[in-house]
């Protein structure tokens, strides 16, 4: 029997620095590429009732977003209403991951100036009835240089980046390292 070096070990799992390939013919056997495993993913949230997305650019991300947040909070926003408001706080480019974070978590209750001068409440999430709030998932899709491109699917030929990899292309608009 071979032996592998430990990496990390808990009660419930165990890492090591390699494992040994079973037969794709084995149950459970061979290895799972990352589109197998995506594709396993997307299908348990689906059927745990999470809403299936497909964003093929970030227009249609942000037009989902626009829907999510007149949905949970019963309200239309005018296009005038809707521009300033994702200007000033989803989309202003000076909020970094932290700030996205901390509105997220601890101030997700905004202020929209109405056209009409009145302030109204917009809340992010629900977190007071979690039960409105509504749950989606959506394929990985690559962004470089501001565009984003397709989702890759399963049988693309390309190789999807490393998800360290893909991390900080995301936020330095390169691929750093090995890619």
């Amino acid at each position: 029997m071979a032996e592998y070096s430990l990496i990390a070990e808990q009660s419930g799992s165990t890492v090591a620095s390699e494992a040994p390939k079973r037969s794709a013919k084995e149950p459970g056997g061979g290895y799972q590429s990352e589109a197998d495993l995506e594709d396993l993913l997307v299908k348990q949230l689906a059927a745990q009732g999470y809403g299936l997305f497909e964003a093929g650019d970030e227009q249609a991300l942000i037009a989902n977003l626009r829907k999510q947040l007149e949905t949970l909070n019963v309200y239309a926003f005018t296009e005038s209403e809707w521009r300033r408001f994702y200007a000033a706080d989803l989309g202003n480019p000076s909020n970094h991951i932290v700030q996205k974070t901390r509105m997220i978590q601890q101030d997700h209750i905004r202020l929209l100036e109405r056209d009409n001068g009145e302030v109204k409440n917009i809340y992010l999430l629900d977190k007071k009835s979690i039960h409105n709030n509504s749950l989606q998932v959506m394929r990985q899709y690559t962004a470089k240089g501001g565009e984003v491109r397709e989702p890759l699917r399963r049988d693309d030929p390309r190789e999807r980046p490393a998800a360290c990899a893909h991390r900080a292309e995301a936020a330095w608009g390169e691929p750093q390292g090995g890619l």
